[in-house]
């Protein structure tokens, strides 16, 4: 039976800061690193030994995998990092605090900006120090100025069905560790939520969530491997 493990990062610095993250490249905390190994130590315990890893090109996820596995004990599992399963892009507000955003353009803006499914953020400006056109992990790739949950999925979609499904599908134990609206559109994909009940769908910071799954990659089971952390899982298929 297929076998797959979502593991947000763990707590990063602009996590505790309560900015807008997207893209940048931040590492975790000391509780982020907690969470991670936490997450590692729940994977063991619960038996599951993986034959790849995926991860986004972002050191929070990135460090978030070495961490887990290393606690499992598959510190040697093969990894495979790609930018596609990096977080949403968050635009223009990239790095900004998401209180003081509320307070300059309102709760009801910031909201439908933060939640809803295809309403993006103003797009990054020109002369942003946040501009990731020069970096070398996106070489040759056609980049977003900003991203909704909407065009995140469309981007994440076409990776996980070239790459990772077919994995699955041989029967492969895959851990995919990213981020919340990344591993959101998986989830999206694989339980076919509509666009409004992924709205309230939260994936919490280095809690493995294991989904078993058919040989036609429906899901048939679902838990949080640390209950205490659970969010409400959406209805099996």
């Amino acid at each position: 039976m297929p076998t797959l493990v979502l593991l947000r990062h763990g707590q990063s610095r602009w996590n505790l800061e309560n900015r807008f993250t997207g893209w940048v490249d931040v590492d975790l905390t000391a509780e982020g690193e907690a969470q991670a190994t936490k997450g590692g130590e729940l994977i063991q315990a619960a038996g599951i030994q993986f034959d790849r890893v995926y991860t986004s090109v972002l050191t929070r996820a990135i460090r978030t995998s070495w961490l887990a596995l290393a606690a499992a004990g598959q510190a040697y599992v093969p990894e495979v990092k790609d930018w596609r399963l990096n977080e949403r892009h968050y635009g223009g507000l990239t790095g900004l605090n998401k209180a003081e955003t509320a307070q300059k353009h309102g709760d009801d803006q910031v909201k439908i900006w933060r939640r809803s499914y295809d309403v993006p953020p103003p797009a990054l400006s020109a002369d942003s120090e946040y501009d990731f056109a020069g970096d070398r992990r996106y070489a040759g790739a056609v980049l977003p100025l900003t991203e909704s949950l909407k065009t995140t999925l469309e981007r994440v979609q076409p990776y996980w069905q070239d790459e990772i499904a077919p994995r699955l599908t041989a029967g492969e134990t895959l851990l995919v560790a990213a981020h919340g609206n990344s591993l959101r559109a998986i989830v999206k994909l694989l339980f076919g939520l509509d666009d409004a009940a992924i709205i309230d769908v939260e994936i919490p910071t280095g809690n493995p969530l294991l989904i078993q799954l058919s040989n036609t990659l429906t899901p048939v089971a679902a838990r949080y491997l640390d209950e205490s952390r659970a969010q409400p899982l959406p209805t099996l298929p």
